[in-house]
């Protein structure tokens, strides 16, 4: 999973993966603009993949991007863990090049209210983080 492999051009998904909800943007490598997209809120992982499978199917992309939780001094903890495996999993499931793109301040960046669901807003922040980072 490294940036060499996403060198095609195309339309790619970023997810915000959580355990209740996986964010979901979306943009394109010609204009590199992130867009939030959607939130799934399946309660099962077949429900989830369900959902992946049918945003990949609509919108076809090169690439996924996932964000990539880490403390703030870079070292892992549960979530990154389960992050990796959910990239792991887009990668082995549909065959598309996945990167991980470290998220560790975009929650910081929303100014989401309490109870107010911003995953859609998040997977936008890494979606353009990676553009940003990978010209």
């Amino acid at each position: 999973m490294t940036t060499l492999e996403a060198r095609a051009d195309g339309t790619v998904l970023a997810f915000d993966f959580g355990l209740k909800r996986i964010g979901v943007a979306v943009g394109n490598t010609f204009l590199r603009q992130a867009e939030p997209l959607n939130i799934i809120h399946a309660p099962t992982n077949d429900g989830k993949f369900a959902e992946v499978a049918a945003l990949i199917s609509n919108w076809q992309p090169v690439l996924c991007v996932v964000g990539l939780p880490l403390h703030p001094d870079g070292e892992s903890h549960e979530m990154t863990q389960r992050c990796r495996r959910f990239a792991n999993q887009l990668q082995g499931r549909f065959k598309l090049p996945t990167i991980l793109v470290d998220e560790r301040y975009s929650s910081a960046v929303l100014n989401g209210k309490r109870g107010a669901h911003i995953d859609d807003d998040a997977a936008a922040l890494i979606l353009q983080q990676y553009f940003d980072e990978n010209p």
